[in-house]
């Protein structure tokens, strides 16, 4: 996966680590997920540079999760899970950053200094 940062601009968080990364002069792609969402197989590369499973980039607080009727132990499969995210966006935990092979969640947003 090149370098981006996946950003939300409703998101404060993201907003947050977005300007962490330009203060220290670090000019990355912006990917507005929302607008322009991850295939499956980005996805699955994504949690491969992260090493999680799926359902850990899932916003599961996020209304539409049980709008969805979705619950953490349904029993789905990962790539059941990647599925629900490439469909659903909005799910997709934020901000996400890629630099360098390596990709950190801006949870807080000071942990993307992180791959610097």
């Amino acid at each position: 996966m090149k370098d981006a940062i996946l950003h939300n601009p409703r998101c404060s968080k993201s907003r947050e680590a977005l300007k962490l990364l330009r203060e220290r002069g670090i000019e990355l792609p912006v990917l507005e997920y929302l607008q322009q969402p991850l295939s499956k197989h980005e996805l699955r590369e994504l949690c491969a540079l992260l090493g999680v499973k799926p359902l850990e980039l899932v916003r599961t607080k996020e209304e539409l999760f049980g709008e969805l009727g979705l619950a953490k132990d349904n029993g789905y499969s990962d790539a059941q899970w990647l599925d629900v995210l490439a469909s659903h966006p909005k799910l997709l935990e934020r901000p996400i950053v890629v630099y360098r092979g390596r990709a950190a969640v801006g949870r807080p947003p000071e942990k993307v200094l992180d791959l610097l």
